[in-house]
């Protein structure tokens, strides 16, 4: 086994990752298309430095979220060869986490948005 990994090398690992997921997860580019659009909505209509940052964080956990889930699967996959219902039920279990980060993700815009779209009713 190797000693310690220099920074950089960390940091390329990590950013292998997260490309990995990006170019096999269809739900990651789902995520990220739409976290696109939502922080180009953000900077158009102004929105204050608090209400940034909670998008920004909402966003974020909904990515972390899936990369996890994706983690779960991959590890699932190595050492799971057939059906096993305990398998199954820990893919289960870290999709339902992208679930919860995605409604968080929803009620966060909710809360930050409307006010901004008041005068359109």
């Amino acid at each position: 086994m190797r000693g310690r990994r220099s920074f950089r090398e960390s940091f390329q690992n990590a950013a292998a990752g997260f490309r990995y997921c990006l170019a096999t997860q269809r739900n990651m580019k789902v995520h990220l298309a739409a976290a696109v659009l939502v922080l180009l909505l953000s900077v158009g209509i102004g929105l204050s430095r608090l209400e940034f940052a909670l998008v920004f964080f909402a966003i974020g956990l909904v990515l972390v979220a899936e990369m996890l889930n994706t983690a779960v699967e991959k590890t699932v996959d190595i050492y799971v060869d057939t059906y096993h219902p305990g398998a199954r039920l820990a893919k289960h279990i870290a999709a339902g986490a992208v679930l919860v980060a995605a409604a968080n993700a929803a009620i966060t815009g909710l809360i930050v948005f409307l006010p901004h779209f008041r005068v359109l009713w």
